[in-house]
This record gives C-alpha cells, sequence and structure tokens, in this order.
C-alpha cells in the first residue's frame, strides 16, 4: 500500500524518541520550503499559514536575504562581542531609523529581548526615576506571552506555561488586558514600565480596544514609567504597518523585536529606545556571546532594507483585508468570532464543532498548515509574500474543514 511507503510516520516517531516534549506539533515532517511553501519527506506541499509564528514574514528562503546569508558565511560568522565586526554598525544603525531611535542593542531570542527589556527598565528605575532599591515593578496584562524563561512564566496567566516552575519572580503586576482604569490603579511610585504586547499573538490574536494603546501611553508619560512594546510577534510588517503601535498612533518608549527580523535564517533579536533609557547600561552590566554577530547582522540589516521600502507594509494591509473578508464570511457557518490586523487573524470556531487542533489536523490534510491555542481557535498567519489566489486558497480549505 502506498500508505506503508510513506516516510513521515517513521520520521515523527524518531523525533519522539529522542526528545523531551516543549510543543505539540502537527505530524508533518518539512523537507523544503520556498516562498509561502513547505514540502514534506514524501514530497506532499502545504501552503504555510503559520510563517514560525512570524518570524517568516518574508517567506521561506527569500532570495535577498539566503543571498545576505550566502555572502557573509564567506566571509565571517562570529566574533564575539568582545570585539567590533564589519557588520554591527550598519544593522544597528538602520533598526535604530526604522524604531525611530536612537540606540539599539541586539540579542538572540524574542525571550531574550524581553528580559533585556526588564532589566534595563528596572536600572532605569533605580538609576533615574529614583526607585528604591529592590522595589522596582512592572505593570503586565493577563493572556500576555512574552516567552519562556523562569522570569517571564512568572508572570504568565496560562497555567501550561506556569505551573510548576517556581518558586517565581517577584516585582509583576497583572492587570486585566485592555482595562485602563485597571493599570491606572497599578501604577505607583514603584512602577518602572508598562509591558504590553500591542495586539496578544498567543491569546488569539486579540486586539485591544480602540484607544486603549494611547491611553496607555498618556498614562506613562504622566507618571513617568516606560511603556515598553513587545512587538516581537506583532512587529515588523505583520500587521499592515512597521509595528502594530503605529495603528494607533502610538510610540513606545521601547520596542521588542525578534522572530522576523532573522529573516527566518538567523534567530536575532533587539531592544530599542533612546539613550536616556538604554544608556543606563554600561560595559559588563549585560551581554550576549552571539548577539549581534557578524552572519545575523548582515541578514538582518536586509531585513531592515526590505521594511523600509514599504512593499510587505502595504502587503499586509491589502492582502490582510482580502484574508479578513473572507474570514469574516464564516461568521454562522462555523466560526463564531474573527479578530486581527493586516496578515494575522484569529479565529474561534465553534466548540461544538471540532477543536482547534482538530480543525489544524484537517487543513493539514487538505494542505495548509495553522495553529491551534487555548481550545477552539487558531491562528493564521502567512508570510507577507503570500498571493491573493493563495488567500482565496487557505480561506476556501477552511470553509470545506468547517463543513464537514
Amino acid at each position: 500500500m502506498i500508505e506503508d511507503m510513506l516516510r513521515t510516520p517513521a520520521a515523527v516517531q524518531d523525533a519522539e524518541r529522542h526528545t523531551a516534549h516543549n510543543y505539540h506539533p502537527l505530524p508533518v515532517v518539512i523537507s523544503s520550503a520556498e516562498g509561502a511553501w513547505v514540502t514534506d519527506v514524501d514530497g506532499r506541499r502545504y501552503l504555510d499559514c503559520l510563517a514560525g509564528y512570524s518570524a517568516l514574514n518574508f517567506g521561506h528562503r527569500h532570495p535577498a536575504l539566503i543571498a545576505a546569508a550566502h555572502a557573509q558565511l564567506d566571509k565571517l560568522t562570529l566574533t564575539s562581542r568582545a570585539f567590533i565586526h564589519d557588520q554591527f554598525a550598519d544593522f544597528c544603525r538602520a533598526l535604530a531609523a526604522l524604531c525611530g531611535k536612537e540606540l539599539v542593542l541586539p540579542m538572540n531570542t524574542g525571550a531574550e529581548a524581553v528580559e533585556t527589556g526588564i532589566k534595563v527598565a528596572r536600572k532605569w528605575g533605580y538609576q533615574v526615576k529614583g526607585v528604591p532599591a529592590g522595589q522596582a515593578t512592572i505593570v503586565v496584562a493577563e493572556g500576555n506571552f512574552h516567552g519562556r524563561t523562569t522570569t517571564i512564566v512568572s508572570f504568565s496567566t496560562d497555567d501550561d506555561a506556569r505551573a510548576d516552575f517556581g518558586p517565581y519572580t517577584p516585582g509583576f503586576k497583572i492587570v486585566p488586558y485592555g482595562d485602563l482604569t485597571a493599570l491606572a490603579e497599578a501604577v505607583d511610585e514603584t512602577t518602572v514600565a508598562v509591558l504590553l504586547e500591542p495586539i496578544q499573538g498567543e491569546q488569539g490574536v486579540v486586539v485591544p480596544p480602540a484607544g486603549y494603546l494611547p491611553g496607555v501611553r498618556q498614562l506613562c508619560t504622566e507618571r513617568n514609567v516606560l511603556f515598553i512594546a513587545d512587538e516581537i510577534q506583532s512587529g515588523l510588517g505583520r500587521t499592515g504597518a512597521t509595528f502594530a503601535c503605529e495603528l494607533e498612533g502610538v510610540v513606545p518608549d521601547m520596542y521588542l523585536l525578534g522572530k522576523a527580523l532573522g529573516g527566518g535564517i538567523v534567530p536575532v533579536s533587539a531592544v530599542a529606545a533612546d539613550a536616556d533609557v538604554l544608556g543606563v547600561l554600561r560595559p559588563g552590566q549585560h551581554g550576549s556571546t552571539f548577539g549581534g554577530n557578524p552572519l545575523a547582522c548582515a541578514v538582518a540589516t536586509e531585513v531592515v532594507r526590505l521594511l523600509a521600502t514599504g512593499e510587505f507594509q502595504r502587503r499586509s494591509t491589502e492582502l490582510g483585508e482580502r484574508l479578513h473578508a473572507g474570514l469574516h464570511a464564516l461568521i454562522g457557518k462555523g466560526l463564531v468570532a474573527v479578530r486581527g490586523r493586516g496578515l494575522w487573524a484569529g479565529l474561534d470556531i465553534d466548540p461544538a464543532l471540532m477543536s482547534g487542533r482538530e480543525a489544524c489536523e484537517r487543513l493539514m490534510e487538505r494542505g495548509v498548515l495553522a495553529k491551534d491555542t487555548h481550545g477552539s481557535t487558531i491562528r493564521l498567519a502567512p508570510p507577507l509574500t503570500i498571493t491573493a489566489e493563495e488567500i482565496d486558497h487557505a480561506v476556501a480549505q477552511l470553509a470545506a474543514v468547517l463543513a464537514g
């Protein structure tokens, strides 16, 4: 039988045999990719509508990014931050300009960027704001997802992410997302920062109420508190703007960036802020062996060049309208709600029909890859290089799944 000749089942079993559990992946084993499409070990093609949780905003193996990586591989890959390399200044200058900030601190993963932001905010609070030593607090939102380190899961409200990883790091206050009154009540003389996702990704692409982000900005300004925007998933073109904060005309004090910054090739993250914030760090007080390495900088500089054209922000806006129109047409036909901005959507499936996991498995069988979260919700975040026809194809497959 054909099924007996497939390589996928054995490859899945082999992967399970030699790894500890973290994610719960779909049973697809990808071996190659191009643009918005991936191919598995059995030669079957799938439309990638997750794009590495926005790490692949420019699609798989974007020619300009692959060329930048190849060119750098032939010259220099790593020096550590003990030395300066010839790609470092160009990257930092370009990213600072894109963010409208004075300084950039490169790291590797999104969690590292968040940890860096926390450390900088606390140091700023002690040295600039005058918070008594050891008393700094940061206000965060329910439903947040900022990473998996022990400090970050300490202020998670997701039991799967948090349970049994204590003792937990103190210094955080959790308030409902989108509630300005609760936020204002939580901010006091010990508060050094408000840390938020402009759109909550892992929670199911939850968009805050209109006026919320401007209200956060105003409150932080009035109370002398840093507004830290975690744009690791929402930033770099995903929502139709370079940063999701721009959709509400808001400029935070600090951007936390990652995922798409590495072009889908290498892990790259960064913190961007003005000198009066990031300037509190002195040599030896923070660091990363691989942060800002030559290969990462070469690729990320090309990412910034692609974003500087505005092409991908426009694509996300225009194609996002098409995606959301198609999805909203399915409300009442298996979907109960659709949220999102640009090429980013959270879909709530009628739980009486199926779970989010079941929906993703059925989409996979129809050649479309997506990811579930929180029961009956699935997320779509296709590469910004996707075409209108490919969007229509993905929506049609979802409609067929919902129709049973």
